[in-house]
């Protein structure tokens, strides 16, 4: 056995590269077969839930479950062992869900019911963007992320626009119908005008006046039109996303990368729009 075998360093850092580093042949079929393990483990979760199923195969469910469990403690103290900071990795936000997957089933021993907690675990899967190296999409994430910090302002009045709406509609519908009509309470009657607004539409509350009916529809109509604002909004940013992302396109040979602030193209000369 040579000193590298023998080192605990090497074999701490051997399986840092395969829990760690996706881009090795042992780092990719660790993390497929722990995507394998994730997805198995929340179909458990999810049969169990259905009353047949649990009382003809409970035993089982328990069984696997533990499996599992076991399994993921496993994983997660290598992760915290092999780290390059044990404390990193658990304070970041894989540390923190591959923790609290594994919380609700000890739980389970001391509060009835914790185990329903651990649909937590299809968290996980947001590991499959790391292993399967989907770069299109985590640009084109990364993308929208941009335009929705830069839209947060106008979003942010535009909300602040619809809560006052929904208040001073709310407010009125009680006084209009009270609650011999089912507005007990203007909450209540706010509710009404959330429900009413989004076009989503209960029924559980509904006006009978004449009045309350015109007020009623004027909200249905307005709730067209205030759908349309935020995807306006977010459309916008990300068109203007897309084109600093992708830089200005050359009319004449379509080269696109260029500068914002780029008068002629850097390949044929010619000038930029």
């Amino acid at each position: 056995m040579t000193d590298t075998q023998r080192d605990p360093r090497s074999a701490r850092e051997r399986l840092r590269v395969v829990i760690f580093d996706h881009d090795t042949p042992l780092g990719r079929a660790f993390d497929v077969g722990l995507i394998w393990l994730i997805v198995a483990s929340v179909l458990v979760v999810l049969l169990e839930s259905v009353a047949d199923y649990r009382l003809a195969y409970g035993a089982w469910f328990r069984a696997a479950e533990w499996a599992f469990t076991i399994a993921f403690t496993v994983e997660y103290g290598l992760r915290l062992w092999s780290a390059t900071s044990a404390r990193a990795y658990a304070g970041s936000f894989f540390g923190i869900v591959d923790l609290v997957a594994i919380l609700p089933t000890y739980l389970s021993l001391f509060l009835p019911g914790g185990q329903a907690l651990l649909a937590v675990r299809a968290i996980r899967l947001l590991r499959v963007f790391r292993v399967l190296k989907l770069a299109t999409y985590v640009s084109e994430a990364a993308l929208l992320m941009r335009a929705l910090r830069a839209s947060r302002q106008k979003i942010t009045v535009f909300l602040v626009g619809v809560v006052t709406l929904v208040i001073t509609v709310g407010a009125l519908m009680y006084l209009v119908e009270g609650a011999e009509h089912g507005f007990t309470s203007i909450p209540r009657s706010i509710y009404w005008a959330i429900v009413t607004l989004t076009t989503v539409g209960y029924g559980d509350v509904a006006p009978q006046t004449t009045l309350g009916q015109m007020l009623a529809s004027l909200v249905m109509i307005l709730g067209y039109g205030i759908i349309a604002v935020p995807t306006g909004i977010v459309t916008v940013e990300i068109s203007a996303a897309a084109r600093q992302a992708a830089g200005r396109r050359c009319p004449t040979c379509t080269v696109d990368g260029h500068a914002g602030d780029a008068r002629f193209c850097r390949v044929c000369g010619a000038g930029l729009a």
